[in-house]
């Protein structure tokens, strides 16, 4: 269960991206079309284009991301508790509370999808433009508030784990918890590298390698005290 629970979030996170990246790279957009959408302040309007004229793919790209949503909590806290002490598990409650906000915008992703299947895609982006804030930082600013732990979480975790990680798998931490938060995002290849990648080679090595925190640090110490002389 240990490793089930370590492996499956970060692979069906990978996927989710990767996914919801090609349907729009798969779209069939023309260059004129690229062009409006990459002048427009927010991806909303290119997510439910792309969604218009694929939404098999996109759907399955936003319900893997709402998946991998709800597995990446397991995954964070059975790193936080290897990782141990109390900062870790701070940083494991910031980031599953952002795990949280994203569930809440896929609500609101369905939505709007919705709306392209009885309004249309012109309609329904002329409706979701219109209410963009409102939809993004509504209900009291409590899910935009949650989100931000993806990174303060993402933070706390590396530094709670910085002797039994090291350098790499902590920049690969980071890089996991700096990723897009908020309503139609759009998922390009750097995130799908950067926060999709990393997450399956950070938690697979540590799944793999079996995650004995108080070994990890005397090792990780031991190196440290080694270079200093």
């Amino acid at each position: 269960m240990r490793v089930l629970a370590l492996v499956a979030g970060p692979l069906v996170w990978f996927a989710a991206l990767l996914v919801r990246h090609l349907g729009v790279e798969t779209a069939g957009f023309t260059a004129a079309e690229r062009a409006r959408f990459d002048a427009e302040p927010f991806a909303a309007p290119e997510q439910l284009a792309a969604y218009a004229r694929q939404p098999e793919l996109v759907t399955a790209g936003y319900a893997m991301f709402a998946l991998a949503s709800i597995l990446l909590c397991a995954t964070v806290i059975v790193f936080a508790r290897e990782i141990g002490g109390r900062l870790a598990m701070v940083g494991a409650a910031l980031f599953v509370a952002s795990l949280f906000s994203r569930l809440q915008r896929s609500g609101i992703d369905l939505t709007a999808f919705e709306l392209v299947d009885r309004l249309g895609v012109e309609q329904a982006t002329a409706f979701v433009m219109e209410s963009y804030v409102d939809l993004s930082y509504g209900l009291w600013r409590v899910p935009v508030t949650a989100s931000a732990g993806s990174i303060v979480g993402a933070v706390l975790l590396a530094i709670a784990g910085w002797r039994a990680l090291g350098v790499v798998p902590s920049l690969l931490l980071l890089s996991f918890g700096w990723v897009f938060q908020g309503v139609l995002k759009e998922a390009t290849l750097a995130a799908v590298l950067r926060a999709g990648v990393a997450a399956v080679v950070l938690f697979g090595w540590w799944a793999a390698s079996g995650g004995d925190p108080v070994r990890r640090r005397e090792v990780a110490w031991a190196r440290w005290k080694i270079w200093g002389t």
